[in-house]
């Protein structure tokens, strides 16, 4: 028999509790979480989340539940008393972020100061990681980036549509060799049709957006916005919220380069790294140079020593 597994702690949110009820309840009625995802048409990681708090069930659908498990309305009573628009912390609040954008069916990104992640290419991941990481972690973190990319960059992938601030192709991660290939693989996924990549220019800018951020589209209609402070991420679905990112987003929108100005402005960019990798190498050989015509300056202009006379017998 299912018991139940309220928490008492005055930090436990109210959105926690609903869902400790709600598995409560489907324990009781002898359902796995993924029979009662087929039951109300959704899928299995969906009902996880409800019931740990992470993710906001749609109210017809928890009218659907209360009848499915017999609550007598238990679960739409506790639901109109949550404050749902209320943020809640996750220890994990980046990989809840992940998990939605595995099933995401549309992501509108702005990004500013460095390159998205669904954008990276490899060498850049490994750049940004390599700072006071050892290889091992640097690698894994880079394959686990490049993972989030595998069902968006592909033809006929979910929708991305990414407003990359100027400073995104101008500031440089890795060196001008990193962001060579960088700018080389924006140009190669602008290519799908499932991906639009539009640059906000630093002039002619009237609006302006204090900080990167996701659009998401879920498959139960829900819209979630997601941004980051320096050590947690912050996910809504307030209507409100989301509503105002998304007009923020769109007039910033009228502002980009076109489809076309963009990609000639990252070309331009890529020619310019070129030309920085080129001088650098040059550089790098100049300095080599010199070491070497040093080195054989110092060995011919030492001193001479006079081979020691033996003694006779």
């Amino acid at each position: 028999m299912a018991h139940r597994r309220l928490k008492s702690e005055v930090t436990a949110s109210s959105a926690r509790i609903f869902g400790e009820e709600l598995r409560f309840y489907r324990e009781m009625a002898g359902y796995t979480q993924e029979q009662l995802a087929k039951l109300l048409h959704c899928t299995r990681p969906n009902i996880t989340r409800y019931e740990s708090g992470q993710r906001r069930m749609p109210p017809d659908m928890v009218v659907q539940a209360d009848l499915l498990l017999d609550t007598g309305g238990s679960l739409k009573r506790l639901w109109d008393r949550v404050d749902w628009n209320a943020g809640v912390e996750h220890p994990d609040w980046f990989q809840s972020h992940v998990d939605m954008e595995s099933e995401a069916l549309g992501a509108r990104v702005y990004q500013c100061g460095y390159m998205h992640g669904l954008l990276q290419c490899r060498e850049y991941a490994r750049a940004l990681f390599a700072a006071g990481n050892s290889t091992a972690l640097i690698e894994e973190r880079t394959a686990a980036r490049l993972a989030r990319q595998q069902r968006f960059l592909v033809q006929d992938g979910p929708l991305l549509l990414a407003v990359l601030d100027e400073s995104t192709i101008r500031t440089v991660i890795g060196g001008p060799d990193v962001m060579r290939r960088q700018m080389e693989h924006l140009l190669a996924i602008s290519e799908l049709s499932n991906v639009i990549i539009e640059i906000a220019p630093f002039a002619d800018r009237r609006t302006v957006i204090p900080t990167s951020m996701v659009l998401l589209e879920m498959p139960d209609g829900q819209n979630y916005v997601y941004s980051e402070s320096l050590d947690r991420g912050h996910p809504s679905n307030d209507p409100e919220v989301v509503a105002s990112h998304r007009r923020a987003y769109d007039r910033l929108r009228s502002e980009v380069l076109s489809g076309s100005n963009s990609l000639a402005l990252i070309r331009d960019a890529l020619e310019g790294y070129k030309d920085d990798a080129e001088r650098a190498r040059q550089s790098r050989l100049a300095e080599e140079q010199l070491q070497r015509s040093q080195r054989r300056r110092l060995h011919r202009s030492g001193p001479r020593i006079s081979p020691r006379r033996r003694p006779g017998p």
